[in-house]
């Protein structure tokens, strides 16, 4: 028999696993996201991507600012979901809504928990250059992402990877598993894990100083904030008071004081070795390609980059 699922999510990530869910034999009986947002200064309020995919699905919404209010306690209670399922919600659940009886809160979380527990795994995993991450699907306790765990899936990384592209393939690959879960519970064979509580890192909150680029790094650390905030917010540097979002540069073994324009070619010096950019964004303008920006380049040979 199906199971009558409430989904909590807000991102894009979140989206696409709403999407999983619809398409699957479970249904999603009402949907949570947090409430419309403006994205940059001067843009008009938008709705999350959840908020828009199940207004697309017909699917009833709320977008509470509080989750504690009793109202939302008391709407809970009364639409019995067998199972509430979370994916980059970004509220906690309140310890209430925990205990109510004959509902099991489970969240697909984008790391290889105990490993990146918090609100950036997906960056910082790729930030600290690991080798490998991945998904685990953890049933939700108290304290943030604690809880075990009753599937894991893991996936290589390499200096190639964005944060888009990880993502992407985590909601993918996320969804599938979720989706196994919960036909596991509908089974009443699932089965939990206890992680491994003394080997827990944490991934905070991306911010904004950490998004410009340092050219104080190696080579490598340097391509690795680029490819962590692609597609957003972007790692980017200043020239003539104007940013320049990089979205793409590969490492060259040549050398200069650090943030020095090297060549022609848009290589930039770094602590060691250099990176050469090959698509970026000029404030205001569109993305566009080493190439093509080159045509019109103010950034000369031996300019030093802020």
């Amino acid at each position: 028999m199906a199971l009558n699922i409430l989904f909590m999510g807000t991102t894009k990530f979140s989206a696409k696993v709403l999407e999983n869910l619809y398409n699957s034999k479970h249904r999603v009986i009402c949907v949570y996201s947090q409430p419309p947002s403006k994205k940059k200064r001067g843009q008009k309020i938008l709705p999350s991507p959840v908020q828009t995919k199940a207004e697309n699905y017909k699917i009833q919404i709320r977008i509470p600012n509080d989750l504690k209010n009793p109202e939302e306690l008391d709407f809970l209670r009364s639409i019995k979901p067998d199972v509430v399922v979370l994916a980059a919600y970004g509220k906690l659940i309140p310890k209430e809504y925990l205990d109510l009886p004959n509902i099991l809160f489970l969240n697909l979380h984008a790391s290889l928990l105990p490993k990146f527990r918090g609100a950036a795994p997906i960056e910082r995993s790729i930030l600290k250059m690991e080798k490998e991450t991945g998904i685990s699907i953890m049933k939700i306790v108290p304290k943030l992402d604690e809880g075990p765990y009753t599937r894991q899936i893991k996936v290589k990384l390499n200096i190639n990877t964005t944060a888009g592209e990880l993502s992407d393939k985590l909601a993918q690959l996320g969804s599938q598993a979720m989706i196994h879960s919960l036909n596991d519970l509908e089974k009443n064979n699932i089965n939990f894990i206890e992680q491994d509580h003394k080997n827990s890192t944490y991934a905070k909150k991306i911010q904004k100083s950490e998004t410009k680029i340092n050219w104080q790094q190696d080579a490598e650390k340097v391509i690795a904030q680029i490819n962590a905030f692609n597609p957003n917010p972007g790692a980017w540097f200043l020239f003539k008071n104007k940013r320049y979002k990089v979205l793409k540069a590969v490492k060259i073994l040549k050398s200069d004081a650090p943030g020095v324009v090297i060549d022609g070619n848009l290589t930039i010096a770094c602590k060691k070795n250099s990176i050469q950019i090959i698509s970026l964004q000029k404030e205001g303008k569109q993305v566009s390609s080493a190439k093509e920006f080159l045509l019109g380049n103010e950034i000369k040979k031996g300019t030093k980059l802020s």
